[in-house]
């Protein structure tokens, strides 16, 4: 598909007040600071901060011409009034709604209406089915999945064909659902959380390879791993076990060894392969939104990516960046 924009992007899940919550004028703040650093590619879902984000996404780009950015959410939850939430799911002090798993038809029109009110915008570039993996619905996802393709997919798909949105995809974490959605149906672009980085490689062998052959792009997602590779603790949104995080280590020293922040490689090393369209991650503060800029546009000499791979820390195949 056309239309996406790259190769920074911004995922807005930490304006959902994800791990910790964010001052009203700081998030305003954040997404201002990623509009001057340049970014025009911004990511939201019901799911983070139970409405919260988009809320706040929408408010902040409302004064902004709307031809100029490409603006993604997601459907497959949807939001309902109750005074008692769902338990936080790592967001603190969500909205006060309950989120109800519906990847129906109907579900999905109401979805897509119930965020373009919350977000003040008349229309989405992008949708994705969110979550439709094991990851969130166990040995039932399978189920989940083909409510998905029978309900949500066949909406997102008119729609396109339509001219309402720029195309449709999956916002998940696990690679299976993908894989399944080419052989199904005509997915755009994917959304995916953690699963190509400097320290998980899962997507490549597969899933990268599928894409390519059918013209699907992807977004990246979770750069730094939701915290590891940006001197955090935190691996694809758990306590990150010893073995991964001696490999964040060693990552980290052959970096120091060529004087790259490993951010910086992070960000670029996941922007480097020809299917990647964007590359978009959280930001809870102006400075980190401009340290995200700066470590994208940071040259990395060809001889870290040959010391990495002689390592064992990269796959051989896996394309690295070549600068100008």
């Amino acid at each position: 598909m056309t239309g996406l924009r790259g190769p920074l992007g911004f995922g807005s899940a930490p304006l959902g007040n994800l791990y910790a919550p964010i001052p009203e004028p700081i998030a305003a703040a954040t997404v201002a600071a990623a509009w001057e650093q340049g970014v025009r590619h911004f990511d939201t879902a019901p799911h983070y901060g139970a409405g919260l984000a988009e809320h706040r996404l929408g408010a902040a780009l409302r004064g902004r011409p709307r031809d100029d950015y490409l603006l993604s959410t997601k459907v497959g939850r949807l939001l309902e009034p109750a005074d008692v939430p769902n338990p936080d799911e790592g967001f603190f002090d969500p909205l006060p709604f309950r989120r109800r798993i519906d990847y129906s038809a109907a579900g999905t029109v109401r979805s897509l209406a119930d965020s373009l009110q919350r977000l003040g915008l008349r229309r989405l570039d992008i949708a994705y089915i969110h979550d439709v993996a094991e990851d969130w619905h166990g040995p039932a996802w399978k189920d989940r999945f083909e409510e998905a393709m029978s309900g949500a997919a066949q909406v997102l798909t008119a729609m396109r064909e339509r001219g309402e949105i720029l195309g449709w995809g999956l916002g998940i974490n696990r690679i299976e659902p993908a894989l399944l959605a080419l052989e199904r149906a005509r997915p755009d672009v994917f959304l995916i959380a953690g699963r190509y980085t400097l320290l998980d490689h899962t997507a490549l062998a597969r899933l990268f390879p599928a894409c390519a052959a059918r013209g699907a792009r992807v977004v990246l997602g979770g750069p730094y791993n939701s915290g590891l590779l940006a001197g955090g603790t935190t691996f694809n949104y758990e306590t990150a076990p010893a073995g991964i995080v001696a490999r964040a280590r060693a990552l980290e020293a052959v970096c120091t060894r060529h004087g790259v922040p490993l951010k910086a490689a992070a960000l670029r090393f996941c922007a480097a392969h020809p299917v990647v369209a964007a590359v978009i991650p959280g930001a809870r503060s102006p400075g980190e939104v401009r340290e995200n800029a700066a470590m994208m546009r940071l040259p990395v000499p060809p001889a870290l990516w040959s010391d990495l791979k002689r390592s064992g820390l990269l796959p051989d195949q896996a394309p690295t960046p070549v600068e100008p």
